[in-house]
């Protein structure tokens, strides 16, 4: 942890067209890198992640994820995001068949496990998410895979102990920590968890 801080910055990506909301682009994810002193993990919730992809490594960013949802070859995107240095990780909504991922997590270095529906902040964890993250994690053990397990979606200091317990390896909290009095201390509180 630097200076109660986190030990990364989680950008989401959005365009529109795969969520119904639109966020920034490279411009701003350049503008974040030249100042941060902590990784940039970028989730694309985008369609077409794959012609994206160097541009975002290029931006800045040490980790890129995107849907298992928005691309036809999953492999590839998570091959090509790894051939520019970036660590390469696949996340998938709620609805998605997990068994859909078993065959990509042998090359991802993260699995992004949404625990809401991609697109909005503020939303409300979904209970079904524990089940799925027990058996995500069971998988990873039995296939030797190797990767972490990011949770993304309604985290918050009540739930962050369960899902490292569960075991989540990155929990990324936006509404938690950005609408708290001391987001500090909404951190250190979700680290100490």
């Amino acid at each position: 942890m630097v200076n109660g801080c986190a030990d990364l910055f989680h950008l989401d990506i959005m365009d529109g067209v795969f969520v119904p909301n639109i966020s920034y682009g490279f411009p701003v994810v350049e503008a974040i890198a030249s100042k941060a002193a902590l990784p940039l993990d970028a989730h694309l919730m985008i369609v077409s992640p794959e012609k994206y992809v160097e541009r975002f490594a290029r931006a800045g960013a040490s980790m890129i994820s995107f849907h298992a949802e928005a691309t036809e070859d999953p492999e590839r995107v998570l091959e090509l995001i790894r051939s520019f240095g970036v660590k390469a990780g696949l996340a998938f909504n709620p609805d998605y068949p997990l068994e859909k991922v078993y065959p990509y997590l042998k090359s991802c270095d993260f699995v992004l496990v949404m625990s809401v529906f991609a697109g909005f902040g503020g939303q409300k964890f979904i209970p079904d998410t524990w089940e799925r993250l027990a058996s995500l994690k069971e998988e990873i053990i039995r296939q030797d895979a190797g990767c972490l397990v990011e949770v993304d979606g309604g985290v918050s200091p009540d739930n962050a102990a369960r899902l490292a317990a569960a075991g989540a390896d990155i929990l990324v909290a936006g509404s938690a920590v950005f609408r708290a009095p001391d987001p500090a201390a909404v951190v250190a509180q979700m680290k100490n968890a």
